[in-house]
Order: structure tokens, then sequence, then C-alpha cells
């Protein structure tokens, strides 16, 4: 079904599909290839309906380090106005969007550090459950950028209110695993070995319910979440990150 991806692992199981980030090399770093094998696992969805429940989950010591900051240089081009940047902020919109709106149940599983669109991926997936030894960061500030990746901060907004969000931001402040609790960022918090478990409390009760029905809940909570939105912002979220990363980059070349 998914066969030759290399950021991805991808296990189907009947109704129950497995994906795992699968770069441990680089902490799971969000990468334009993860961008793409994701897109491409996500848009599938719809083409094999018997799929009701994905767990999204990594292999490695950390969920997700973050957006893969590396590549942001090569991406950086005045001729074409910097199009592949911008390019790559797009990409990740998309494929954060389409993790929102599937009509597939999705569940995060996490472990070790959960930073930047690690986060931002995690809190997308419609239930959340967490080892207890997590860390969690938005760094973005610190890094001198602005939070503008996929579009994530609408969704983070809405879970975890704006008065928390905004100490999260401005800080870029640690937080562990009981503070994401407390921030709605997890449902569940357990020791790491009981993470598999949790999954599984949630999973066999879902793989029982109505395909349709599944679908119609998701699409009515998708709906009301959004009912308060005039306008939809994280439409800059691309070229916001653009002009960050540019002057970031062409700062730090003029030292």
């Amino acid at each position: 079904m998914f066969d030759g991806l290399k950021a991805l692992q991808v296990i189907h199981e009947g109704p129950l599909l497995k994906v795992r980030f699968d770069s441990p090399e680089t902490g799971n770093a969000v990468s334009g290839l993860l961008l793409d094998e994701l897109l491409s696992v996500l848009g599938a969805l719809d083409d094999h309906p018997e799929i009701r429940v994905l767990v999204l989950s990594a292999t490695g010591d950390d969920f997700c380090l973050g957006g893969d900051r590396r590549e942001f240089p090569s991406l950086l081009s005045d001729e074409n106005g910097h199009a592949a940047m911008r390019a790559l902020g797009n990409k990740a919109r998309r494929a954060c969007d389409l993790l929102a709106n599937t009509g597939v149940v999705t569940i995060a599983r996490l472990h070790g550090a959960v930073v930047g669109a690690g986060v931002g991926l995690a809190v997308l997936c419609d239930l959340r459950a967490g080892a207890d030894n997590c860390r969690f960061r938005l760094p973005e500030l610190g890094l001198g950028v602005p939070p503008a990746w996929g579009g994530i901060m609408a969704r983070m907004f809405h879970e975890s209110g704006a008065a928390r969000l905004r100490e999260l931001v401005l800080t870029a402040d640690n937080f562990d695993a009981a503070k994401a609790a407390e921030l709605s960022i997890l449902h569940k918090v357990v020791p790491e070995d009981q993470l598999d478990a949790t999954i599984a409390r949630w999973t066999r009760p879902l793989l029982r319910r109505s395909p349709s029905a599944l679908r119609t809940a998701k699409a009515m909570m998708n709906s009301y979440a959004g009912a308060h939105r005039l306008g939809d912002a994280t439409l800059l979220d691309a070229e916001l990150l653009t002009y960050a990363v540019a002057s970031t980059e062409a700062a730090r070349a003029a030292r």
C-alpha cells in the first residue's frame, strides 16, 4: 500500500494504520522528505475507506525535534523570491490540514522530546497520549522566527487557550508531560511502558464504531471548533516563515 518510504514506517492492519516517523538520526526532525511522504499517506486515506484509526508515533529516542532547520539555507534564493522555502511552508500547511480534517480518527503516541512542529503535529491528532517523561517546547522565538508553521497556532489556541499558549510561545520554556496534560496537549499521561496499552484501549472500541458515524462526528467537531474564525490567518504562515528565515539567514551571513 505504501511502498518505498524513507522517512516513515507505515503498517496497514485492516481498519488500523500505524504511521511512524523513522529518522531517529535527526530526532525525527520534520524535513521536506517527511512532509512529502506524510502527504502521500494522508492523501491516500480516502482511497481506503476501511481505515478507521491512524496512530502516529516515532522510532528512536524522541517523537520529533521540530522542523529540520538544516534544510533552510539551501531553500533560500533571492532570484526566485525564496520560492523553495515558501513551497516547504505550504507543504507543511497541506499536511497539517489533511491530518486535522481526515475522517479517520487520529491518535498521537508521544515519547521523549516533542518540539515545535512535533507539538503541532501531535495537537492536530484527535487523541494524544504521552509518556510521563516527555519533554515539550515551542522554541521558535528563541530561534529567531515566528511560530508560523503549518497553521498549527489556530489549533493550539483552540485546544490550550490563548493566554496559556501566549506564555509558551513568548518564553519558549520547556514543559513536562504533566503541564502538557494541564494544557490539554495530552489527554493521557502514563509510564512509557504503558503507552501501547493505553493506545490499544482507545483503538479497540473505535475500530467497532460505524465508519460513517466516526467521519460525521469528526466533521462536526472540526466545524464547531472553527466556527469562531472569520478568516483563515494560517494562510499567511508560509509567507511569514519565509520572510523570517530569509531575514535571519541574511543577518547571520552579514556578521
